[in-house]
C-alpha cells in the first residue's frame, strides 16, 4: 500500500472561523491515521506563476484513507467550516 498526501492551499478570508476550523480539524485527522507534514509555513516561490497562500500537506497510509478522512462523519462539520472561512484548492496525490 502506498501513502497518500492531501495538498491544500487555503486563502483565509474570515481568520477567526478559520481559527476554529483549526482547532476542530486535527482530531479527525489523527482519527484517521494522519499526520501533518506542511501546516502554513513559510514559503518561498522559486519558479512560475503560482502563489502560495497557507500551504498544508497531511499524509495518509493510502489514498483510501485519504477519502474516508475526507468524507467521514467527524469532518461533515470542520469542512463546513472551512468552506464558510476560506477559498481552497485541494488535491489528494500518492506517494513515491
Amino acid at each position: 500500500v502506498m501513502a497518500a498526501y492531501v495538498i491544500a492551499d487555503v486563502d483565509v478570508t474570515d481568520p477567526a472561523r478559520f481559527e476554529e476550523y483549526r482547532r476542530q480539524v486535527s482530531p479527525t485527522i489523527e482519527k484517521y491515521g494522519g499526520r501533518y507534514l506542511v501546516r502554513g509555513g513559510a514559503t518561498e516561490k522559486v519558479e512560475g506563476n503560482r502563489e502560495p497562500r497557507r500551504l498544508v500537506i497531511i499524509e495518509f497510509d493510502s489514498m483510501e484513507r485519504a477519502r474516508q478522512w475526507y468524507h467521514s462523519p467527524e469532518y461533515s462539520g470542520p469542512i463546513k467550516l472551512r468552506h464558510q472561512s476560506a477559498r481552497t484548492n485541494l488535491i489528494f496525490v500518492e506517494g513515491a
